[in-house]
């Protein structure tokens, strides 16, 4: 009996762990907000290709957003111009770099079509909160984006 409350509180301490763990990265899916308005944009998954992050957008929370991607330059790491925006890769290869994901001409904008330099890391209070950092030489934005 002693032996099997044992394996089964280990068990358990294990899963909180694991769990706690899996939330420790930025794979996932996550709500973008506006770092102008407010608003939530959209929902963009983060998943693992070749050991490095890409992200694409699942889901436009305007319902007056275009469908397609009219101003993305004519580029296949970004899906290409005139390709549908629900599908499109906005986040492409970066390399980690302590706690962060950093890289060159990393992310795009498909409302403007501008692709920018970028950094991404878990906030470290909140690690349910995603700082997306575009930057333009010295020049850069941040966008806090939430876990769903």
């Amino acid at each position: 009996m002693k032996r099997t409350i044992r394996t089964l509180s280990l068990l358990v301490v294990a899963l909180l762990f694991g769990t706690t763990a899996m939330a420790q990265d930025v794979w996932g899916t996550w709500k973008t907000i506006d770092d102008e308005t407010g608003e939530a944009k959209s929902e963009v998954e983060i998943y693992e290709k070749d050991g490095k992050p890409y992200g694409k957008i699942l889901k436009l929370y305007d319902e007056d957003a275009k469908e397609l991607c009219d101003k993305c330059p004519d580029e296949t790491k970004f899906n290409g111009k005139d390709k549908p925006i629900i599908g499109l890769n906005i986040i492409v290869g970066m390399e980690k770099k302590g706690k962060s994901w950093k890289g060159d001409e990393a992310i795009i904008d498909p409302a403007n079509g501008k692709i920018y330099d970028c950094e991404i890391e878990l906030d470290p209070k909140d690690p349910n909160i995603l700082l997306v950092r575009g930057f333009i030489w010295y020049f850069y934005r941040t966008q806090t984006w939430h876990r769903i």
